[in-house]
């Protein structure tokens, strides 16, 4: 009985609603699609090119005038900066690197992970006029997360979350 409420319920659909229906599941798993190749492109930039310093590749997922959102509040735009900037990260510490996204999800063109970053302070720190603080040996692992708003494959805004207070403590330079 149960097989022939079936069979007449869906020959009951309209072609058009089942086309219509058909539809909706194409574009939510294209969606997903595209979502699944963001986050692929998040690991593959902070396992290799962010921690390997392959900074000739991060045009692969960062667009030429991107929006950076800081931890401190800072913001800068443009790629060229923005390297400038994750390049000024390794002079203190060359071996920083992420190996992990703990949590990793996105919606449309917005991504989101979760992860840990980690290194060692074993080179002098620049702070500006000539000055430099002197490295202390100590490791840093703090988490962190970013948030990527993309469109045409890369990111066109990346906002960075971790805390600087417990960065600069765990390498001995934090009050």
């Amino acid at each position: 009985m149960l097989i022939f409420l079936i069979t007449v319920s869906v020959k009951a659909q309209s072609k058009s609603e089942i086309d219509s229906l058909k539809n909706i599941i194409s574009t939510l798993t294209a969606k997903d699609v595209l979502v699944a190749n963001y986050l692929n492109t998040f690991d593959t930039l902070d396992y290799t090119i962010f921690s390997g310093q392959q900074w000739a590749r991060f045009h692969e997922s960062h667009a030429r005038d991107i929006k950076v959102y800081w931890p401190d509040g800072h913001i800068t735009v443009g790629l060229a900066k923005h390297l400038e900037d994750m390049k000024a990260m390794f002079v203190y510490a060359p071996d920083t690197r992420i190996k992990q996204h703990l949590i990793k999800f996105g919606v449309g063109n917005q991504t989101a992970v979760t992860g840990v970053m980690e290194g060692t302070f074993t080179k002098p720190m620049p702070i500006g006029n000539g000055k430099f603080i002197q490295p202390t040996g100590k490791k840093y692992k703090l988490p962190m997360a970013t948030i990527g708003i993309w469109k045409d494959g890369v990111m066109i805004e990346e906002h960075l979350f971790w805390d600087n207070q417990t960065f600069m403590s765990q390498m001995g330079i934090g009050k």
